[in-house]
């Protein structure tokens, strides 16, 4: 009987942790589970098996759950920042300078999400920077909750609470994929100042 009641114990506590587990890496529990950590440059977190054959379970039900349209890393690969340069969460009352330089893809983005990981609910058609709009040198672009004065360089935080900025790296140079921690020289995210309180 002794022996029965352990092993109904001992079941029923492997059953509760594969289920926690199942529920928080898929993004289904409170708390930041959507950052897939394989790789972190500079506060930005990624995996390089995203959209692949190589994706582990966790992240292949992460991406299902948020429904992540994600490619193979050939054609684009993913890093998500939720903190700004001192360690503190991203919010929509403070103002913060994203800056950075030439990244090593075709093309790339930095797009905002709110805590729900979808697009904020505003019409200030401005929630991403691209490399069109970088240049070819450093570059710089201001998150708030309405427009700069200083700079058309903006990407909205309006409505977004809590949030996070997604970097897209479209069409990789192959040493981004062979050596990511020092090929992408990944963008800061500085907080300039909170509720017009300096930071």
């Amino acid at each position: 009987m002794k022996r029965l009641l352990i092993y109904a114990v001992s079941g029923l506590v492997g059953l509760g942790a594969g289920l926690y587990s199942a529920l928080a890496m898929s993004g289904l529990l409170p708390g930041d589970q959507r950052a897939a950590v394989g790789i972190e440059i500079d506060g930005w977190a990624g995996d390089l098996t995203t959209g692949s054959a190589d994706a582990s379970p966790y992240l292949r039900a992460r991406i299902a759950r948020h429904a992540l349209l994600a490619m193979a890393k050939s054609e684009a690969i993913y890093f998500i920042r939720d903190k700004d340069s001192e360690g503190q969460p991203l919010r929509e009352q403070c103002t913060y300078r994203v800056s950075g330089g030439p990244l090593p893809a075709q093309w790339w983005s930095i797009t905002l999400y709110n805590a729900a990981n979808f697009l904020p609910d505003n019409n200030d058609e401005a929630l991403s920077f691209a490399a069109n709009r970088a240049g070819d040198g450093e570059w710089s672009a201001i998150i708030a909750p309405t427009a700069p004065a200083e700079s058309d360089n903006w990407i909205s935080s309006r409505n977004a609470g809590e949030f996070d900025l997604t970097l897209r790296l479209y069409v990789p140079e192959d040493d981004a994929l062979a050596r990511p921690a020092e090929a992408i020289a990944a963008p800061t995210v500085e907080r300039l100042e909170c509720a017009g309180n300096p930071a």
